[in-house]
C-alpha cells in the first residue's frame, strides 16, 4: 500500500477494487450524497467496484485522484478526498463518513490536496459546494480558495470556490 499523502492526523492512499465494501457502506448514508446529485443509496457492490474501476483508478495515471483517508492513530477509514480531472478543471473533492464530521478532518485533507497539487503545478484547481452545504463552503474557504457563482446545467444555484493563481 503506497500512501499518497500524509497529514498530521490522517493518510490517503489510492483506492482499489478490495474497498469497494467500504464505499458501498459508506454510500448507504443519504446525509453524504445529500449534495452531490449521485444515486442514494449506491445501488450495489458491483456499481461501487465499476465506479473504482472505471471513475476512480484512471485518474491515477496523471498523478491525481480520489484517495481514501484513514485515521494515523487505528488505520480507520474515515472518508476520501483528492483531485479528479473533469474536462479542463481539476475538481477537489472530498467525502467523509458522517460520525467524523465536524472534527476538521475535510480540512486537512482537503489542504494537504489542495498544496499537493500546486506543488505538482496542477492547472485549474476547484473546488465545487452547494450553496445550502454550508460545512463543505466552510471548507473550501478554510483553505484558501476564493467564490465565485456558477448553475448546474439543470438550474440549481451552487458555489464554485476556485482556486486562481499564476505561475
Amino acid at each position: 500500500m503506497e500512501i499518497k499523502l500524509p497529514t498530521a492526523r490522517l493518510y490517503m492512499r489510492e483506492f482499489t477494487l478490495a474497498d469497494a465494501e467500504i464505499l458501498y457502506q459508506m454510500h448507504q448514508d443519504p446525509a453524504i450524497t445529500k449534495y452531490t446529485g449521485d444515486p442514494i443509496p449506491w445501488d450495489s457492490i458491483e456499481m461501487v467496484e465499476k465506479i473504482i474501476a472505471e471513475a476512480l483508478m484512471p485518474q491515477y495515471q496523471f498523478g491525481i485522484g480520489r484517495w481514501a483517508c484513514y485515521l494515523l492513530e487505528n488505520d480507520e477509514f474515515i472518508g476520501w478526498c483528492g483531485l479528479k480531472k473533469v474536462g479542463d478543471e481539476v475538481d477537489l473533492g472530498y467525502r467523509f463518513i458522517q460520525k467524523y464530521w465536524g472534527n476538521g478532518y475535510a480540512t486537512e485533507a482537503a489542504k494537504a490536496v489542495l498544496e499537493f497539487g500546486v506543488k505538482n503545478k496542477i492547472p485549474n484547481i476547484i473546488g465545487r459546494a452547494a450553496v445550502e452545504n454550508t460545512a463543505s463552503v466552510k471548507v473550501l474557504q478554510k483553505i484558501g480558495l476564493t467564490f465565485k457563482e456558477y448553475y448546474f446545467e439543470e438550474g440549481e444555484k451552487h458555489q464554485s470556490i476556485k482556486l486562481e493563481w499564476i505561475y
